[in-house]
């Protein structure tokens, strides 16, 4: 019985531990969504989501707070903080915590969508068998005529045609109305495939659109360099000012990599963290446009704004790969992920590149 205590907490140990590498592997901080995503993961290491993690982070990608909504949904209690930080993250004990799917929007669509068809069929239906009943009708009335005597038949006539025109001109309306929904379902979905590519804080394509330019751009065997970067020390942006004065860094870091970088694609790949694909450049000419971004935002000076107090300079350090012919995304952001560490233990605001 001992024996069997004791076991179970090694075990228990183990996974304690295996969290907590779990953590600081993808850079994610301790809060109690990437917990227990964590704990799901590694309580089943041969189950759908540890597999769909591994297809994910293939070549040393790692997580972002974005795949793990994605993979688990979102907490119903709790709010994830802010990904990041030099410094590695260390587990704490589990909540409690209901996990539900935050696509609430994606199903409105949907089932809009889908009464509009069914209420297209009705219409139409409903047209086709009006047809085919004044067709019976108008058959009878042209027998009937043909033997009347009189102007009763041709009065029946005029009456089923008006009565024809009438359900025509409701159906029409009718068409027209779901004409207009369609147009309004099509711009809501246009939206909404839209918002699902970027990213609601910076206004950047998020991971998702730069993963579908990367395969698009491959496809078509364009010249290919990207670049990993990393707000240096963000962790303690956070810490020492709140998330509030976190979130305009990053906006503003954004803005700087996106004016920059201009004709070339700037995406937040997570955290803290920008991606930036060059196309059509080669890796000089690629190092020097991202030399110049960098070096304005470490020229410039934060303040708070609501005391004006200064915050102090902000940088950020990055990894600049070529993109070989028989490279897939994983290897190229993999050997970018490196490059960027290598950078960071150079000290940190700078690049690091492998041309």
């Amino acid at each position: 019985m001992a024996s069997a205590v004791e076991n179970s907490s090694k075990a228990s140990d183990r996974l304690y531990a295996a969290i907590g590498e779990f953590l600081a592997q993808h850079r994610l901080s301790v809060d109690p969504v990437h917990y227990a995503f964590a704990h799901r993961v590694l309580s089943d290491q041969r189950g759908p989501l540890a597999a769909a993690v591994a297809r994910i982070t293939d070549g040393g990608v790692r997580l972002s707070s974005r795949d793990i909504e994605e993979l688990g949904g979102r907490a119903v209690i709790g709010t994830p903080a802010t990904a990041g930080g030099d410094s590695a993250p260390t587990p704490s004990s589990p909540p409690q915590l209901t996990i539900v799917a935050d696509n609430t929007k994606a199903q409105s669509l949907v089932a809009r969508a889908q009464m509009q068809v069914e209420d297209f069929g009705d219409t139409v239906r409903a047209m086709h068998a009006d047809a085919r009943g004044f067709g019976q009708d108008l058959r009878a009335s042209r027998d009937a005529i043909r033997d009347a005597r009189d102007g009763s038949a041709i009065d029946e006539v005029v009456r089923m045609a008006s009565s024809m025109l009438d359900r025509v001109s409701s159906a029409e309306a009718k068409l027209q109305e779901a004409t207009h929904e369609a147009d309004r379902l099509r711009h809501e979905l246009e939206q909404a495939r839209d918002d699902a590519r970027r990213d609601p804080l910076t206004g950047l394509p998020n991971r998702r659109a730069f993963e579908h330019a990367y395969a698009a751009a491959a496809a078509n065997e364009e010249n290919i360099c990207v670049a990993i970067c990393d707000v240096d020390k963000f962790k303690s942006v956070n810490d020492r000012f709140g998330h509030a004065v976190g979130d305009r860094v990053l906006k503003a870091i954004a803005e700087a990599l996106r004016v920059g970088c201009d004709e070339h694609l700037v995406a937040r790949f997570g955290g803290e963290e920008f991606v930036v694909m060059f196309t059509g450049l080669n890796p000089a000419d690629a190092l020097s446009t991202l030399e110049g971004a960098r070096a304005a935002v470490a020229a410039k000076r934060y303040r708070l704004r609501e005391t004006d107090a200064p915050l102090g300079a902000v940088t950020f350090s990055a990894g600049l790969t070529l993109v070989a012919p028989d490279d897939t995304i994983g290897s190229a952001m993999g050997r970018a992920d490196r490059l960027l560490y290598a950078a960071k233990e150079n000290g940190r605001n700078c690049i690091q590149s492998d041309r």
